[in-house]
């Protein structure tokens, strides 16, 4: 018997890289946030919380499927803002995706805040620094999301309404 040995390298994606670091947008005047939904279980209840805590403001809303990148029509939505919030970031492929989809906001000028449940966080600054951009803002929120009911999510939700406010100061 004859067996045949194929070594593969696995790119990590978290590992260290030689990129220059890119500088997150400062966060100026806002009067119109777009609040990204990508569609996971809670994410929406989420963003609800956010808008209705921050009600001078003017709000738009975008959506996108939370396994996959946003498309060019969806980024071209939610760059409308003066601030993009993405939520939610709640295991390893929305974590991803919130992030990368943060980064493309940010270098096409756009200021973000991005939401990720606290049992993602590291894994979502350590992916945002090894694309080059370790001081991405990332507001955590407590763990889990889904499968909880509306009210136990808003109370969570509730809890990170100071954070966000800190990063519009």
């Amino acid at each position: 018997m004859k067996i045949r040995i194929v070594e593969r390298e696995v790119m990590n994606p978290l590992a260290d890289t030689c990129m220059d670091e890119i500088p997150v947008n400062r966060i100026g005047d806002v009067r119109t946030v777009t609040l990204l939904d990508n569609t996971k279980p809670g994410a929406r209840t989420i963003l609800e919380a956010v808008e209705s805590s921050l009600e001078s403001l003017r709000f738009l809303w975008s959506k996108k499927p939370a396994g996959a990148p946003a498309t060019e029509a969806q980024i071209n939505g939610a760059r409308q803002g003066d601030l993009c919030i993405l939520a939610l970031g709640d295991c390893g492929s929305c974590t991803t995706w919130v992030i990368l989809d943060a980064i493309r906001l940010e270098g096409m000028g756009v200021p973000t805040i991005s939401i990720c449940s606290d049992r993602f966080r590291e894994y979502a600054e350590k992916l945002a620094a090894a694309h080059g951009m370790p001081d991405l803002r990332i507001v955590e929120i407590e763990h889990p999301i889904a499968g909880l009911e509306s009210e136990d999510i808003l109370r969570k939700a509730r809890k990170i309404i100071p954070s966000i406010l800190e990063h519009l100061r």
